[in-house]
């Protein structure tokens, strides 16, 4: 499964993308994460459900110095993502 996430409130400036990567690539999840110029951090998480929802469960709160006030989370076709990176 494949999904795509979107993560608002305080999430730049406090690892939120190493923090998103290292439980990724932990559980065997690819895809990518980057800043965006609107503040939130966005993500592409493809892998077995249980393990996409674990990675999205520790968005919902993120590393510490983080503050996160929503996460939007939608489905999206899976594309078969290599790896996983840090843009």
């Amino acid at each position: 499964m494949r999904r795509h996430v979107v993560v608002r409130g305080r999430v730049q400036g406090v690892g939120f993308r190493m923090f998103v990567a290292s439980r990724a690539r932990a559980r065997g999840v690819t895809g990518w994460v980057r800043n965006c110029s609107d503040g939130t951090v966005e993500a592409e998480l493809e892998g077995e459900r249980e393990a996409v929802d674990a990675v999205v469960a520790v968005c919902e709160d993120g590393p510490r110095g983080a503050d996160v006030s929503g996460v939007d989370v939608s489905d999206a076709e899976p594309a078969g993502m290599g790896g996983f990176e840090i843009r």
